[in-house]
C-alpha cells in the first residue's frame, strides 16, 4: 500500500502542478484578450486601416468639397401675404457660399378666429437664379393648416448650386402666402 500511497501522492502533485499551469495560462489569456482592444485601436490608428478607430481618437470634421468659399452670395428674403395674417422672414438676408447649406425661418401668424389652409409660392430674382436655388426643406412643398390665432415658424433649408453664373451676387427669395380652398367656406 505504500507504493499505492506514493503513487497517489505523485499523481496528486502532478495534478496540482497541471492546475497551476492551467491557471497561469487562463490568466495570461484573459490579460491578452483584455489588452487587444487598446492594442487594436493603436495598430489601426498607426496604419490607418480602420476609420472608426481614427474618428474616436481624433476629432475629424468633414469638409464639404462642393462649397465654393471664394464666392459669397447675398440671399435676400421677402414675404407677401394675401389674407388676414402676418407673414415675414426672421432675417432680411444671409451671406452664403455656393454649395453651403443654409437655413432661414419664416414666421406666420393666423390673426383670424377660424382655421385656414394656406400655401406659399416662391419666386426668385433674378429669374435665372431659380434653377440654381436648391431647397432641401420648405414649407412651400405642401399646404399649411393654421389653427385660429396660431403662430408658426417655418424653416427653409437650401443651398445655391456652385454652377450659378459668376455675375449673380444677390438672389432674392420671395414667397407669396395665400389662403387656398376658400370656396364654399363661411367666414
Amino acid at each position: 500500500m505504500d507504493t499505492q500511497q506514493a503513487g497517489a501522492q505523485r499523481k496528486h502533485k502532478r495534478n496540482l502542478r497541471m492546475l497551476g499551469k492551467l491557471a497561469v495560462v487562463a490568466v495570461l489569456m484573459f490579460g491578452f484578450g483584455y489588452s487587444l482592444v487598446p492594442l487594436y485601436k493603436k495598430i489601426c490608428e498607426i496604419t490607418g486601416i480602420n476609420v472608426l478607430a481614427v474618428q474616436e481618437t481624433v476629432d475629424v470634421k468633414p469638409v464639404n468639397t462642393q462649397v465654393d468659399s471664394s464666392r459669397t452670395i447675398t440671399v435676400e428674403f421677402d414675404a407677401n401675404a394675401s389674407g388676414p395674417w402676418r407673414f415675414r422672414p426672421a432675417v432680411a438676408s444671409l451671406q452664403v457660399h455656393p454649395g453651403e447649406m443654409a437655413q432661414v425661418v419664416y414666421e406666420v401668424v393666423n390673426t383670424q378666429d377660424r382655421a385656414m389652409d394656406a400655401q406659399a409660392i416662391p419666386s426668385y430674382a433674378p429669374a435665372e437664379a431659380a434653377q440654381y436655388f436648391r431647397k432641401m426643406e420648405c414649407f412651400c412643398f405642401k399646404q399649411q393648416t393654421l389653427a385660429p390665432k396660431e403662430a408658426r415658424q417655418m424653416p427653409v433649408s437650401f443651398y445655391i448650386d456652385p454652377a450659378l453664373p459668376k455675375n449673380v451676387t444677390t438672389i432674392t427669395l420671395s414667397y407669396t402666402f395665400f389662403e387656398v380652398g376658400l370656396k364654399g367656406k363661411s367666414s
